[in-house]
């Protein structure tokens, strides 16, 4: 199973104290928009997205449809196929991707200690 680009989505207090200590670490500005209160930092092959008032935890994130650069992958396995095949194995899901529709969806699910794993196609 092909998840897609993977990075740390970070509930913050503070984006832009959040985002001097990352940029500290190496980590640049790949995306977002920080007025809007969000950010996608990358260092190497690693990416956070730091989010102000968005979401309660931290959770995982998985981008079918993009690699670590936020390129468009030529081939890749649609957020509703990955949606099915999990449910096949029994996840639960906390939000579910509207199987009707094409293109840009997500969902989301728990793994068993309650962190938020987000699964979020963005073409």
């Amino acid at each position: 199973m092909e998840l897609g680009a993977f990075s740390i989505s970070l509930t913050v207090k503070d984006l832009n104290k959040s985002i001097a200590f990352y940029e500290k670490l190496g980590f640049q500005a790949m995306g977002g928009d920080a007025t809007g209160g969000w950010i996608i930092l990358k260092n190497g092959s690693c990416i956070i997205g730091l989010f102000q008032g968005m979401f309660e935890k931290n959770m995982l994130t998985f981008n079918p449809g993009w690699n670590e650069n936020a390129e468009n992958l030529d081939t890749f396995t649609d957020i509703r196929a990955l949606q099915n095949d999990l449910k096949s194995k029994g996840i639960t899901f906390i939000a579910e991707a509207d199987e009707s529709t094409s293109g840009p969806a997500h969902f989301m699910i728990e793994d068993p200690d309650g962190n938020p794993i987000l699964v979020d196609q963005h073409r």
